[in-house]
């Protein structure tokens, strides 16, 4: 990997000390207008939400360690794990799927863990010795994850299976987390596991993936799935709010037949929709040379420029995809009940950067992956009058996770610096940012090819304005002018998340390599300047009067 100029060696060994002096006017390249006038809506806490699937070891040796553990644990939980959710105000998980969702009967789950039957893992990998990752002996069930919800602080969110099981087994889970305490024979069985109040679960989706692993469904079939899941469901006086799973990445016709189908005898029907999903995984880095989807793919660690900046514009599609999906679904949702949820979004490498074989699509997240977790982050923020969650995929172990794990070792990625960062926007009130930066320059499958050259989104409480910047560049710095209009800035503060090779990234012998930036204040100038490092992700937070 190609290693970053002197000025980027410097910005990291002094705490980004370069970035914090105001600059002329004359020097700057970049422009950031921050338009305060201009509300786009409030910022929902579940932007920041959470996946965990039993895949390879998200669940089984990553958020649950066993009772009788060395590990410190809370009943079975890994403490560590919730810890540092809590310190990011984790506002959602999802579970358990995913894939694994379309084949799983929560009941095997549920009742004395001595009892409880193994199964069978979707996600089964022969090529690795067997384990509870592979056969799943469903120690891990609703209860346990409800109470992992709990203690991170987090609100559950449920697949259900509409694969392989039906809509009466739909509503008897509802009814075994919600029925109040001695009402039904399943809020009986939820009590002998401790939890005798209901569960209070809000977020259900109904399936996963309907278009694939999720049963193989056209959009009009699965329309039809979706009324008869939701005709009847008790709610126990719990608000439920059901999310449709929609389409992958740009399909948006698969989004637009779905409301066509679910509409065309009652268009009162969208009312059941509290959200409609869709999915996009930051994958293809081929160049345009392969849409095969394992060869487009390319390493999590030692990859080329090409590589690097693929990976990053993968991820701006995103904004195409909800503009898209938003479009769709708004010819039968005029009145715009039903909101956007992007319930699996991330970086998706080439296998063989895992912690451990048994981590299945496990993989290493560098400096790279954490410009594209800023980029994304913004680009919901951008969007929040379209987009009421998203869930990183997925938690710990598996894909471009904030977590990774290992018997008794623990550390965390740099998106989850990223995260950390980003806290302040949660539950802000979003703000039009207009940014004005040279395109960065590369090559592209031997061709000039080009990419923005800064992006990212602002935020108002109070007196507090949160402004985060992402510079995609690899190596130039971007000496910026930053206006708020109807404001003046009184102070200032910075943190940036950057580090001196593209591919850096935290290890259980290096957990610090890339560590978590400290806040440093910023002197404010007339005109006010702040020079973004290269390959960096910053949140200047602003006092303004």
């Amino acid at each position: 990997m190609p290693t970053r100029r002197d000025f980027l060696r410097a910005a990291a060994a002094g705490g980004a000390a370069l970035a914090l002096a105001p600059r002329s006017a004359q020097a700057a390249d970049s422009r950031i207008d921050v338009v305060l006038g201009d509300s786009i809506g409030t910022i929902p806490p579940d932007l920041y939400g959470h996946f965990a699937e039993h895949l390879g070891g998200v669940v089984y040796d990553g958020i649950w360690v066993g009772e009788d553990s060395k590990i410190p644990n809370t009943g079975g939980i890994r403490t560590a794990l919730v810890d540092a959710l809590k310190k990011i105000k984790a506002p959602v998980i999802r579970w358990p799927g995913g894939c694994f969702a379309d084949s799983y009967d929560w009941r095997d789950g549920i009742g004395p863990r001595q009892n409880r039957a193994t199964r069978t893992n979707f996600w089964l990998n022969t090529k690795v010795p067997p384990g509870p990752q592979q056969y799943d002996p469903n120690h891990f069930g609703t209860v346990e994850f409800a109470r992992f919800c709990r203690l991170s602080g987090a609100a559950p969110y449920l697949a259900a299976n509409i694969r392989s099981l039906n809509a009466r087994d739909f509503y008897q889970w509802v009814e075994f987390c919600n029925s109040p305490a001695g009402t039904t024979t399943l809020a009986e069985t939820r009590a002998a596991q401790g939890e005798r109040e209901p569960l209070k679960v809000s977020y259900w989706g109904v399936g996963n993936e309907p278009w694939g692993c999720g049963g193989d469904f056209s959009p009009e079939d699965y329309a039809v799935e979706f009324r008869r899941f939701t005709s009847w469901v008790p709610s126990y006086d719990v608000p439920l709010k059901f999310i449709g799973a929609g389409a992958s990445s740009g399909d948006f016709e698969w989004t637009r037949r779905f409301f066509e189908k679910l509409t065309e005898s009652s268009p009162g029907m969208v009312n059941r929709l509290w959200g409609f999903s869709f999915h996009h995984y930051s994958t293809n880095v081929s160049g345009g040379r392969s849409n095969d989807w394992n060869e487009s793919k390319g390493p999590a660690v030692g990859f080329t420029m090409e590589q690097y900046y693929e990976l990053l514009r993968e991820g701006q599609l995103m904004e195409d995809y909800i503009h898209g999906h938003w479009q769709a679904l708004g010819g039968k949702d005029p009145k715009r009940h039903v909101k956007l949820v992007v319930d699996e979004w991330g970086s998706w490498h080439k296998p063989g950067s895992e912690a451990h074989p048994s981590h299945t699509i496990g993989q290493i997240s560098t400096m790279r992956d954490a410009l594209l977790a800023g980029l994304t982050l913004d680009i919901f923020q951008r969007h929040v009058d379209k987009v009421a969650m998203a869930n990183l995929a997925q938690l710990i172990n598996c894909l471009q996770s904030l977590f990774v794990a290992h018997e008794d070792k623990f550390i965390v990625t740099p998106n989850y610096h990223v995260f950390d960062m980003y806290m302040d926007h949660m539950g802000a009130e979003a703000v039009r940012t207009e940014f004005v930066a040279p395109r960065v320059s590369y090559t592209r499958n031997g061709q000039p090819a080009t990419f923005l050259g800064l992006a990212g989104s602002a935020s108002r409480k109070d007196k507090t304005l949160t402004l985060t910047v992402v510079n995609p560049s690899a190596d130039q710095p971007r000496e910026t002018e930053i206006a708020i209009g109807g404001a003046r800035v009184t102070s200032a503060a910075a943190r940036t998340l950057t580090t001196p090779k593209l591919d850096s990234h935290n290890t259980f012998e290096a957990p610090d390599a890339v560590p978590s930036p400290a806040e440093k204040p910023v002197t404010i100038g007339a005109p006010f300047v702040f020079t973004f490092p290269p390959a960096s992700v910053t949140k200047l937070k602003l006092t303004i009067a």
